[in-house]
């Protein structure tokens, strides 16, 4: 349903159309109320018709509007207008990431701070309980000041209804998701959802690597001919690999890890991973090649620059110990150290 600039949906006052897809069409309104500007999303009629699927949707909007969170976008409220079911939401100036990657792979500084933002938002919603299940670069959002934003939690789920169906080759090139898709947007989901089975916060683990893989190479994962084929590629196939430097060791090893067929292969808790990508982003471009950090059995993180620096307090040590078992000089009183060449 297209709405008017100057309608109303309950206390919002429609100002211009600024996008519209498969799970609704977006608009710029304004909130009387609290005199701000917000975004309201108009939900495609087969959703407002089902009550049992509005009913699951709007308990977990809910949820996810309590994560409070600066890489979730902030849901306001969730509202009914006669016919018309609507979202409404907080209003992020900037572009999509699939606008983003219009014009093709990102600098790598750039696609690992957009990563650890995704991955900590992530983080958040699931050790709350709440899984994404559609997550793609049409649902984050980019600021113009280079704040991620993930958007439209719960709206995947809205999506299922018992006669799923799968996106037809033109949907699945536009990145849509259709009321009746299968568990999420093809090219994005994980193999558990492409073969229709239970899944949890995994499946978002997996929907992500999709996604960093696709901002270091300029190319998805997984795209194939036809969806179908998509899916098969998802379910028995391996992306091709990524390239240095753009894509260095530690990089490789997060996509691979979010990438794999099984999950228990996968992360345990989201929140190590959004770690290990706070990890890469911190180190110095020109270190990025080494392992990533690695944890020992009682879980303590150990990363490249902790064990260089334990490595020269210990040879310094050694030094120091060797130098006052060979030579002491006096002088003025006071001791001194004097540290006498290795012979």
């Amino acid at each position: 349903m297209t709405m008017q600039p100057g309608s109303r949906l309950g206390p919002y006052e429609i100002v211009v159309p600024i996008g519209a897809g498969g799970m609704g069409e977006v608009y710029r309104a304004r909130d009387a109320r609290l005199g701000r500007e917000v975004a309201v999303k108009v939900l495609p009629e087969a959703f407002s018709a089902d009550s049992n699927r509005l009913r699951r949707f709007e308990q977990e909007a809910r949820s996810a509007s309590a994560l409070n969170h600066p890489n979730i976008v902030t849901i306001h409220d969730v509202g009914q207008e006669g016919a018309v079911s609507y979202i409404a939401m907080e209003l992020v100036e900037g572009q999509s990431l699939r606008e983003v990657l219009a014009a093709g792979p990102l600098p790598q500084k750039k696609a690992i701070a957009i990563a650890a933002q995704v991955s900590s938002g992530l983080a958040k919603a699931h050790a709350s309980g709440i899984v994404h299940r559609d997550l793609k670069p049409e649902n984050v959002m980019v600021t113009t000041d280079g704040l991620a934003k993930i958007l439209d939690f719960g709206l995947a789920k809205l999506a299922l209804n018992p006669s799923a169906k799968l996106l037809s080759q033109a949907e699945t090139e536009a990145g849509q998701t259709e009321p009746g898709i299968l568990l999420g947007t093809v090219g994005y989901m994980s193999p558990e959802q492409a073969a229709g089975r239970s899944l949890d916060f995994r499946s978002d683990q997996f929907s992500f690597g999709a996604i960093l893989y696709e901002m270091l190479s300029g190319r998805r994962a997984f795209q194939r001919a036809t969806a179908v084929e998509t899916l098969t590629a998802i379910l028995k196939e391996e992306p091709l690999p990524l390239a240095a430097p753009a894509a260095p060791e530690p990089l490789r090893r997060i996509v691979e890890r979010c990438l794999a067929k099984d999950p228990e292969d996968r992360y345990a808790s989201t929140r190590d991973l959004a770690r290990d990508l706070a990890d890469v982003r911190d180190l110095p471009s020109e270190t990025r090649g080494a392992p990533p950090p690695v944890s020992d059995r009682r879980g303590f993180r150990v990363g490249p620059v902790a064990v260089a620096a334990l490595a020269i307090a210990l040879i310094t040590g050694w030094l120091l110990l060797r130098a006052r078992s060979s030579s002491v000089a006096w002088g003025g009183g006071e001791r001194s150290i004097a540290i006498l060449p290795l012979q």
